[in-house]
């Protein structure tokens, strides 16, 4: 019951950050990028035509690779909580 409300809670602060129509600053949106990767088990290189983007997206999956996927969830959640929710 509790890996439901989780993902249920993941699922929602996603759709949050999706839906968002302000600007957010660079490194708030490279570490939601980071635990999103996790969460998901996406593992795949950046995508980005960017070289530049790319390595900042690498960088910050880097910086996040010793969080396990469940741990990534709790942190997306927080940090959508702390950094947009309290700003609507």
């Amino acid at each position: 019951m509790k890996n439901h409300k989780l993902n249920s809670d993941f699922l929602e602060a996603v759709q949050l950050v999706n839906n968002y129509k302000q600007p957010l600053p660079a490194d708030l949106l490279l570490k939601l990028y980071a635990y999103y990767k996790i969460a998901n088990k996406n593992y795949n290189n950046p995508g980005s035509k960017t070289p530049l983007i790319n390595a900042f997206k690498a960088n910050a999956l880097i910086q996040a690779q010793n969080i396990d996927r469940e741990e990534a969830m709790k942190l997306y959640i927080n940090l959508v909580r702390k950094e947009i929710i309290k700003k609507q």
